[in-house]
């Protein structure tokens, strides 16, 4: 009999012990399944303190034994010396423990020594997009746009922390209580957010956004029904002619995954910068260069922000830049390298629609600290920006590009704007949003510059014959 099993037979009554009674009005009154629950409980927590012991023991054993000069990064052979080392411990203390116990025990050793802990069977889950830790005992995940609770629990706040250290440490990054909150990436380029207490009042909380590992592609994306093909092919027409983009949507929505798809139309022969807080994007073409901001020290010093980088990129002779998102006052230098040669550029940015972008993108360059006019700020969106693109996460979870605008230009203190592109809605099956991103009818001014760079689409694209 395996080692859990008699702990669980231990706590059951004995023959010599006193049953409770089954005749009598009493009896028969008596709610036995409560009591039955009463008398597992204490033998199931009992079973799960066992278990964990047992695991802390025989894990901190491999610890003090592995070779520290392993080369983790060789799992195949790492995980081979480990269970050997595994069943070794297990033979020299007689431990009888059932198949299912001894690969439950073995898997969990693996993933606390090798990877991320509980995360490990989460990040393994090819339906998981994300994966949310509120505290020690409630893990949830979204699959398919929607959230579930799943039944992995960490053993303690110090397990979490302890799994968080192993993410942010290998960045260089750091988070305890004079820095209570971190943005990192986990080695695939899934982006990782983690905050914890006293800010967390539940506990270490961890947000992982998982990216695919192999990137979505336009034809993905058209499969998904989260764009025509229409627009798939307009839209790659706008990135080889150099238009400026701008992908907006809340959070969530699948901006960051719409601008990795958008940069594989750029020309493999371009030099691209790409700035991001936390590297997330994964572009395929062989001259890209990576910048990624930093925290501050725990001086305080030494802190390099995005407005930082997106500077500096004007000196690295970029033919693209790309920045993973605008937030603040790098949202002014950004527009600036858009009206001062440097064409074709990308960024995201959270807005709810086309024109709440506009309003986001003057707010932002007022961050910068610089005195500005509405009008002198206006003027450089107006001019530097030539096409939004709004992605939005619906109510039934799915994701879907709902609006391609065209900033046209200034009428007075208005930036006019015009949809090439609008998500029909034509009802709901089976809790299913269905629709379709149609033509406005209405062609782009800048379709001229289309044009120029030798691209040349079919008027039905936009709705309508053109001549």
């Amino acid at each position: 009999m395996s080692l859990l099993k008699r702990i669980e037979r231990s706590q059951q009554p004995g023959e010599g012990e006193s049953k409770p009674s089954g005749g009598g009005l009493g009896s028969a009154m008596r709610p036995r399944v409560p009591e039955q629950q009463a008398r597992r409980a204490p033998a199931a927590a009992h079973v799960r303190d066992a278990f964990k012991d047992l695991k802390e023991r025989i894990q901190d054993k491999l610890v003090a034994e592995l070779d520290p000069a392993m080369d983790v990064s060789r799992t195949d052979e790492v995980r081979r010396t480990i269970q050997d080392m595994f069943e070794q411990i297990l033979a020299q203390e007689n431990i009888i423990l059932s198949r299912s116990e001894r690969e439950r025990l073995f898997e969990g050793i693996v993933a606390e020594i090798l990877g991320f802990g509980p995360l490990e069977v989460l990040l393994a889950d090819e339906n998981v997009s994300e994966i949310m830790v509120n505290g020690p005992e409630k893990v949830f995940v979204e699959r398919k746009g929607k959230l579930t609770k799943t039944n992995i629990n960490f053993e303690s706040n110090e397990h979490v922390m302890k799994v968080i250290d192993r993410i942010v440490s290998p960045l260089g990054r750091r988070i305890d209580e004079s820095s209570p909150y971190v943005d990192a990436r986990l080695p695939d380029g899934s982006r990782v957010n983690a905050i914890i207490p006293p800010l967390a009042l539940n506990g270490p909380t961890l947000t992982i956004r998982k990216f695919e590992k192999d990137p979505l592609t336009i034809d993905d994306l058209i499969r998904f029904g989260s764009i025509s093909p229409e627009t798939a092919e307009f839209l790659k027409a706008c990135v080889k002619a150099r238009l400026n983009i701008v992908v907006s949507g809340g959070t969530g929505s699948g901006k960051t995954t719409l601008l990795n798809v958008l940069s594989s139309f750029i020309p493999n022969d371009e030099r691209i910068i790409t700035v991001e807080n936390a590297a997330e994007l994964q572009l395929r073409q062989e001259h890209v260069v990576t910048l990624e901001s930093r925290p501050p020290n725990i001086e305080g010093k030494g802190e390099v922000t995005i407005r930082d980088l997106v500077i500096n990129t004007l000196r690295m002779r970029p033919d693209r830049i790309v920045v993973g998102e605008c937030r603040s006052g790098e949202t002014l230098d950004m527009l600036q390298a858009m009206n001062t040669g440097h064409d074709g550029s990308l960024t995201t940015a959270h807005a709810n629609t086309p024109r709440d972008m506009l309003s986001r993108l003057e707010t932002m360059c007022l961050m910068a600290g610089m005195d500005l006019p509405v009008r002198a700020i206006r003027e450089q969106v107006a001019s530097a920006v030539d096409v939004i693109i709004q992605q939005s996460r619906l109510r039934d979870g799915s994701r879907k590009i709902v609006n391609v605008t065209e900033v046209q230009g200034m009428e007075g203190d208005v930036i006019v704007m015009s949809d090439i592109f609008a998500f029909e809605q034509q009802g709901i099956e089976n809790g299913k949003i269905v629709g379709r991103l149609k033509p406005t009818g209405i062609r782009p001014k800048f379709y001229e510059r289309i044009e120029a760079a030798g691209i040349v689409l079919p008027p039905n694209i936009f709705g309508a014959s053109f001549r």
